[in-house]
C-alpha cells in the first residue's frame, strides 16, 4: 500500500532553527502574555504585510469574534455560506444574525452584484471571504460599505501572502482575520491575526483577549483569554523566513494540476484573477458533466491513499445546528449550493513532489 497523501501538509522550519528560537523563552521562563516573541511576530507580520497594526490571538475563530465584539456590532451580518463553519458561528456566538449572499461563480466569493438587495435598517456588516486564494472584488465591496454605512470585516483566513496589485489582503476593510492554523500557508501551529489600520482598535482588541486587565490592580473592562503562546510565536517567527519559498513551491505543483487537468471536459479549475498574486493555499476542481461525480471521484482517490477534501460541504446555511432557523437555506444561494456539492481540493503543499500530482492526475483522468 503507497503511503498516504494528505489534502494538506505542515510546512516546518527546520527542527535546529525552531530549537534556537525557544532557546530564549526557556531561559526566560516566559511562556506567555504578550512576550517577546509575541511582540517580534507581530512586528515582523506588520512589516511583512504592509498593514499599520496586527495583534495576535489564539486562533482565527477568536480573532473573529473579537472583532465583532470590538466593532459592538448588534444586527444583521451579510456573509456568505460557502465557507468553513467557523465564519458563521462567530456571527450567531456575537449574537448577530447572519444573511446569506450568494457567490460569484468563477471566484467562489461573494457577490457583491446581490448584496444591496439583502441590506435593511438592521443591517450593521459585510463579512465576505476571500476563498481558495481568491480575493473578494474589494472595490465593489468598499463601494457597498460606504454608501450605506456598514463595517467591512474581511475572514481573510485563506488569503495570507495574497496581494492584490502590490497590496496586501491584510489592507482592505475595516479589518481582516487571518487564520495561522497548522494547515494554512503560514502558520504558528494555532493562532490568528487580526489586521485593521484603526489604532483605537488595538487596546479594544487588548481587552478582550486580555481578560480587560490593564494592570495588576486595574481591570476596567469585562474581556476573555485569547492570548497567543511564545512558542507560537516562536514558530510563526520561523515560518516567515520560509514563507516565499514555501508559496513558491506550492505554485510549482499547482501548475502542475493545471497542466495535466486544464481542458478536460467535466472539470473546472479555478480562474487566476487578474492583478493577483496567489499564495496557493488550495487547488479546487469542479466536476460538472463528468462520467463521475465528485463523490465518487473523492472515493477512487480514498482508495488509492490519497485524501482530497470536499471543501466547503456542506455550506453553512444547511448546517443541522441550524435547520429551522429563519434565513437558513440553501436554496436561496443556488450558485454556492450548486458549487459545494461538486468541488474537490486536491493535495497541495510544498513537499508534494510532482510525480505524486501525476499520480493523483491520472486516477481522475481515468
Amino acid at each position: 500500500m503507497s503511503e498516504t497523501i494528505n489534502v494538506t501538509r505542515s510546512a516546518l522550519p527546520p527542527f535546529e532553527e525552531y530549537c534556537e528560537e525557544i532557546r530564549g523563552i526557556w531561559d526566560s521562563r516566559w511562556l506567555t502574555n504578550m512576550g517577546e516573541k509575541h511582540q517580534a511576530l507581530e512586528k515582523a507580520l506588520e512589516d511583512y504585510l504592509g498593514v499599520r497594526n496586527v495583534s495576535l490571538l489564539t486562533n482565527g475563530h477568536l480573532a473573529l469574534e473579537n472583532i465583532l465584539e470590538a466593532f459592538e456590532l448588534h444586527g444583521e451580518i451579510i456573509t456568505s455560506p460557502f465557507t468553513f463553519a467557523s465564519t458563521t458561528h462567530a456571527i450567531v456566538r456575537c449574537g448577530c444574525t447572519p444573511v446569506f449572499c450568494d457567490i460569484d461563480p468563477v471566484s467562489y466569493t461573494i457577490d457583491p452584484d446581490k448584496i444591496e438587495a439583502l441590506i435593511t435598517d438592521r443591517t450593521v456588516a459585510i463579512l465576505p471571504i476571500h476563498v481558495y486564494g481568491n480575493l473578494c472584488d474589494t472595490d465593489a465591496l468598499e463601494r457597498i460599505a460606504k454608501k450605506h454605512g456598514l463595517r467591512l470585516i474581511y475572514d481573510a483566513a485563506h488569503s495570507f501572502g495574497v496581494r492584490k496589485n502590490g497590496v496586501s489582503s491584510a489592507c482592505f476593510g475595516d479589518a481582516s482575520m487571518f487564520s495561522f492554523h497548522a494547515t494554512k500557508v503560514f502558520h504558528t501551529i494555532e493562532g490568528g491575526a487580526l489586521c485593521y489600520a484603526d489604532d483605537g482598535l488595538r487596546q479594544k482588541i487588548s481587552d478582550l483577549k486580555n481578560f480587560g486587565i490593564h494592570g495588576p490592580e486595574e481591570v476596567p473592562f469585562v474581556g476573555g483569554n485569547a492570548k497567543m503562546n511564545e512558542f507560537c510565536a516562536a514558530m510563526g517567527l520561523c515560518e516567515l523566513r520560509h514563507l516565499d519559498t514555501w508559496i513558491a513551491q506550492r505554485r510549482s505543483v499547482a501548475e502542475h494540476y493545471r497542466a495535466r487537468l486544464d481542458g478536460v471536459p467535466g472539470l473546472k479549475l479555478n480562474a487566476p484573477q487578474a492583478g493577483v498574486e496567489s499564495n496557493y493555499a488550495y487547488f479546487p476542481v469542479v466536476f460538472d458533466g463528468c462520467k463521475y461525480s465528485r463523490d465518487e471521484v473523492f472515493d477512487r482517490l480514498g482508495r488509492q491513499n490519497i485524501v482530497a477534501r470536499k471543501y466547503f460541504y456542506p455550506i453553512t446555511n444547511s448546517f443541522d445546528c441550524y435547520r429551522g432557523r429563519p434565513g437558513f437555506d440553501p436554496e436561496r444561494t443556488p450558485i454556492a449550493k450548486y458549487m459545494a456539492e461538486r468541488v474537490l481540493t486536491l493535495p497541495l503543499y510544498p513537499e508534494l513532489s510532482l510525480e505524486d500530482v501525476d499520480r493523483i492526475c491520472d486516477i481522475i483522468l481515468q
